[in-house]
């Protein structure tokens, strides 16, 4: 059988009921070989990967710049998760600034208040447990981070 993409591919088309065979041969006429089906899914991988590794240092490149111009400490913990704590970090920061400075009601002695509550929690993993938070509900997660943290060692450090 010639298949979309010109090559030739002997199917065994045995096992389909006899009524059936004649529509699935040239339904796989219209489609490529198995070979190039793969060969072009694992090409479309591949750009797949590149393109979220190019967004993810993208990504990391302006939560890095965000965290020094607003002095923001480095987060501590396992290596693995540092990068991904502070993408999450920044996305949350500047979606809570944008609604609730920019579009909300927040003065800039506000946000002051709510950035060293923030400074205090270093553990990228409450980061990332928060990251599909909305940007208005960081202040009471804050204030339940540090509340839980009173009278203990401080578990986000």
């Amino acid at each position: 059988m010639s298949h979309d993409c010109g090559h030739e591919v002997v199917h065994d088309l045995s096992n389909r009921p006899a009524d059936k065979r004649a529509g699935f041969a040239r339904w796989l006429a219209a489609k490529d070989c198995t070979d190039c089906w793969k060969a072009t899914r694992d090409a479309d991988t591949e750009s797949k990967e590149q393109w979220l590794a190019a967004k993810r240092a993208e990504e990391q490149q302006a939560a890095a710049e965000w965290a020094k111009r607003f002095d923001m400490p480095p987060l501590e913990g396992p290596e693995k998760a540092l990068d991904w704590g502070e993408r999450s970090r920044h996305q949350l920061m500047t979606a809570a600034h944008t609604a609730l400075v920019v579009e909300g009601t927040w003065d800039e002695a506000d946000w002051a208040e709510l950035e060293e509550k923030a400074r205090a929690i270093t553990r990228p993993g409450w980061w990332i447990d928060q990251r599909d938070a909305e940007g208005p509900d960081l202040l009471e997660l804050l204030d339940a981070a540090t509340e839980q943290d009173r009278g203990t060692e401080n578990p986000f450090r």
